[in-house]
């Protein structure tokens, strides 16, 4: 729908004809506590991919979990810094979608950072046009809201840790025995937690996971949590708490993420990004749970 000069659309008239996009924008900055900004940018990158062809990328996203939504957006911040930086080198063009697989599990065509890189001029166009057609009318006064919500918790941050110098309590994650060390005594489990990721149309077992990391680290996995599925559906993500946050750090080998096959199908791997506010919880919406032996 193009709204023309030649006729007027009132606020209420446009929000409700972007309800959709309204809706999980507001997911973004209010539920997940994204930036407002950047969490614009994403959702423009969105509707860009659906203007060049994409197909529902929006109502897909929509679709999932909130947890699976925080990683897609994820994959687009990495777009995003693709098409903005102009020095980026790439690696030779590749038939996969390592990078970011969630992003294309959401698509009907091939899509890549490599993608990103050769289109770069016309997504930065078409993304800015978006935030300024689009965007910036549909989500201004929810931007507001989760800004007001974002100065509100970062004062609540700066008592608790006044509070803390002063010796008056711990709160949360925040405490002497919380400091980064070694085992699960001294380390939260979301600083022990990979998000893992499965190629679209090759299902991974949980069993298979658990084997996997067994044979490669041993007794290494305090729990695992695997989307969960019907039966005749396959899990795409799921998040693994190791008992020792060493584990992470051999597995990742000081990159962002890693790349392995288990049983000749590809998993992606990455540090999990909890939920930015509120306490952790046992577990999310769209998991199954299984504690380690």
């Amino acid at each position: 729908m193009d709204f023309g000069s030649s006729f007027f659309v009132s606020q209420e008239e446009f929000n409700l004809f972007h309800r959709t996009d309204r809706e999980l924008y507001r997911i973004l900055v209010m539920n997940l506590s994204r930036e407002p900004t950047e969490s614009m940018q994403v959702y423009a990158m969105w509707l860009w991919l659906e203007r060049v062809g994409f197909r529902n990328v929006v109502k897909r996203v929509l679709s999932l979990p909130n947890i699976l939504i925080n990683e897609v957006a994820e994959e687009t911040v990495m777009c995003l810094n693709c098409i903005n930086n102009t020095m980026l080198t790439m690696p030779p063009p590749c038939s996969e979608s390592s990078e970011i697989p969630l992003l294309q599990s959401m698509v009907d065509k091939d899509i890549s950072l490599q993608f990103m890189h050769e289109n770069r001029v016309n997504a930065l166009q078409g993304v800015t046009k978006v935030v300024q057609e689009v965007c910036l009318r549909a989500f201004s006064d929810i931007m507001q809201q989760a800004m007001v919500m974002r100065n509100t918790e970062a004062q609540g941050s700066q008592k608790v840790v006044a509070d803390h110098h002063n010796g008056s309590f711990w709160f949360g994650s925040i405490g002497p025995g919380n400091a980064r060390g070694g085992n699960k005594g001294d380390v939260a489990a979301d600083e022990r937690t990979l998000f893992v990721t499965f190629s679209k149309g090759y299902r991974v077992e949980e069993w298979e996971v658990r084997e996997f990391f067994l044979m490669a680290y041993g007794d290494c996995i305090e729990a695992l949590y695997m989307q969960e599925v019907q039966p005749n559906e396959q899990p795409l993500f799921a998040r693994i708490v190791f008992r020792m946050i060493s584990t992470i750090d051999m597995i990742l080998r000081g990159a962002s993420k890693a790349k392995f096959s288990i049983n000749g199908k590809h998993v992606w791997a990455r540090k999990f990004v909890p939920k930015r506010t509120a306490a952790t919880r046992p577990n999310f919406p769209g998991e199954s749970s299984g504690s380690g032996p």
